[in-house]
């Protein structure tokens, strides 16, 4: 007698993640800031869409999404420092 298959289980989570975005010779880098995953891509499209790539390998493993922190009013801001 044929011992039925375990259907694994399907996880169907949707998470927003903000991404720093910038240019690096000729390649566009995608970061994202809530966790240490980041991508590459010939343009800026093609950057995120590796990232969005690489952000779902990184949690496809996971139980569960961890917690990470939810930014939503961010900006970049420059800081000037002196030294020695």
């Amino acid at each position: 007698m044929k011992t039925p298959k375990k259907h694994s289980q399907v996880k169907n989570v949707y998470k927003q993640f903000s991404a720093l975005l910038w240019k690096e010779d000729t390649w566009f880098v995608a970061k994202a800031i809530e966790v240490e995953v980041a991508s590459q891509g010939k343009t800026k499209k093609q950057a995120l869409f590796n990232l969005q790539e690489a952000l779902e390998l990184y949690f496809e493993d996971e139980p569960a999404v961890k917690t990470v922190p939810s930014f939503k009013d961010i900006t970049l801001e420059k800081v000037n420092i002196s030294y020695a």
